[in-house]
């Protein structure tokens, strides 16, 4: 095609389209146990982040602040929260454990406040959960989670995005007080382990995670460039003694394959039809010592 054309991504605008978001948390921890059986925890949380995110020119037009849409380079932002914890043995064979973790209010990216809602605001959700661990034999211990992560309190991932008569947005533009998100709900997730001690050297893990899609239907213009939409991720790995003192574990993940489509929303200012999809692996190799 033409060089015009040739330059043109899949949100219509020009170069290179994408964004990296990057999430770093210290979290350190001080514990308490009240008797034999429960002990509680608590981490006050300090969050560094990174953004950088190219190729949306042709938002320009809806945007409060063009010059501070895209193509700005890496942008920080830091935060601080804090996260509890209690564990308790109910019997031999039963542990249940609760956590907590606080929204956390986060320094605006100010080379974004064009982008993100609340002139570049990009808190952490609220999450918390329980879980149970069951001692099925002396080899084998199953556990079940259940996690809540409160994307919806966050208006810059909640708000809906190109669509600004629906969901309670207000505002028409991006960067705005309620300005246009990326159609984020909050979610539920259900985790089930299993880890099976094979003989004294070796530990052998595998599990299953199934969360909701956090993408509303309709949303997946905006979500070319966010498609976290995966549901299902399996896990397995083992973990190896090569010594009293040393260890070697290895683990894979793989995140089955989810996809959207339909109609492009008419508020993007094109037409037709999209599909975003998304699938992850991921392999993980660590060493470790014993003090």
């Amino acid at each position: 095609g033409s060089g015009a054309l040739a330059t043109t991504n899949a949100l219509v605008g020009s170069g290179r389209l994408g964004m990296n978001l990057e999430q770093l948390l210290i979290a350190p921890t001080w514990a308490y146990k009240i008797n034999q059986s429960h002990s509680i925890g608590v981490s006050p949380l300090f969050a560094y982040q990174t953004f950088a995110a190219q190729g949306l020119s042709a938002f320009g037009g809806i945007s409060t602040d063009a010059s501070k849409l895209t193509n700005q380079g890496n942008d920080t932002s830091t935060g601080w929260g804090v996260r509890l914890g209690w564990q308790g043995k109910l019997t031999d064979a039963v542990t249940m454990g609760a956590k907590y973790s606080s929204k956390m209010d986060m320094s605006k990216f100010d080379k974004y406040k064009g982008l993100f809602a609340e002139q570049g605001d990009f808190d952490i959700p609220e999450t918390y959960g329980v879980g149970i661990a069951v001692k099925a034999s002396p080899t084998l211990t199953v556990a079940l989670d259940y996690d809540r992560i409160n994307y919806g309190d966050i208006k810059s991932i909640n708000n809906t995005g190109l669509t600004p008569t629906a969901n309670g947005t207000s505002s028409t533009s991006l960067g705005a007080n309620n300005g246009l998100g990326f159609g984020w709900d909050s979610i539920s997730v259900w985790k089930l382990g299993f880890e099976y001690k094979y003989n004294s050297n070796m530990t052998m893990r595998a599990g299953w995670n199934h969360g909701d899609n956090p993408v509303r239907n309709g949303e997946q213009t905006f979500n070319i460039i966010a498609p976290g939409i995966v549901t299902d991720h399996l896990t397995m790995g083992m973990t190896y003694a090569l010594s009293p003192v040393s260890e070697l574990t290895v683990s894979y993940m793989h995140a089955f394959e989810n996809e959207m489509s339909g109609a492009t929303n008419p508020n993007a200012g094109v037409g037709g039809n999209e599909k975003i999809r998304m699938s992850q692996d991921s392999l993980g190799i660590a060493y470790g010592m014993k003090y």
